[in-house]
């Protein structure tokens, strides 16, 4: 049998159930999918509050303040370029894409203030993050921005979740 990804996801906060944290690895799988990624990976996932995201910001980047998602890519990527099989950890055979961290708190937040549920939300903010992983940027109005959220919504599209959602 193939290998498959390695997602493991961890919450610091209460109330994560089971089931959200196999719908995040769902959305991974297939935002990975959707963006070529054909051979087996692993993203770290860290589920947390408002202020644990706001420790990570401020010691991993000097950011001052909380955040609804952060992505630390391992590879320093172009969208559309892609690490390869070469670039597994030889010990687990596995290519480390890198980690993201979400504040739950802004799951839930930002649903109520976008008219969506915290699913959709918490949706978002995985294919966001991959896609950061995987070298997409969105720190300017320009092509890149558009780039990214046009691959953000077909890949959402593509699992069936809506902005209504």
């Amino acid at each position: 049998m193939a290998k498959r990804h390695y997602l493991p996801v961890t919450a610091d906060v209460p109330g994560v159930s089971d089931g959200e944290k196999a719908f995040l690895r769902k959305v991974i799988r297939e935002a990975l999918k959707a963006e070529g990624i054909g051979f087996p990976c692993e993203v770290d996932v860290q589920l947390t509050n408002d202020a644990g995201i706001h420790k990570i910001n401020l010691e991993m980047r000097n950011v001052d303040r909380p955040t609804d998602v952060l992505s630390f890519p391992a590879f320093d990527l172009r969208p559309g370029e892609l690490p390869t099989a070469e670039d597994a950890d030889p010990g687990t055979g596995l290519v480390p894409l890198g980690d993201m961290v979400i504040s739950m708190e802004r799951v839930t937040a930002q649903a109520k203030e976008y008219g969506h549920s915290n699913r959709r939300e918490l949706a978002y903010l995985a294919v966001h993050s991959v896609l950061h992983l995987l070298g997409y940027d969105h720190m300017d109005d320009g092509p890149m921005k558009v780039q990214m959220r046009g691959r953000e919504e077909a890949i959402l599209t593509g699992l069936g979740i809506t902005r209504d959602a």
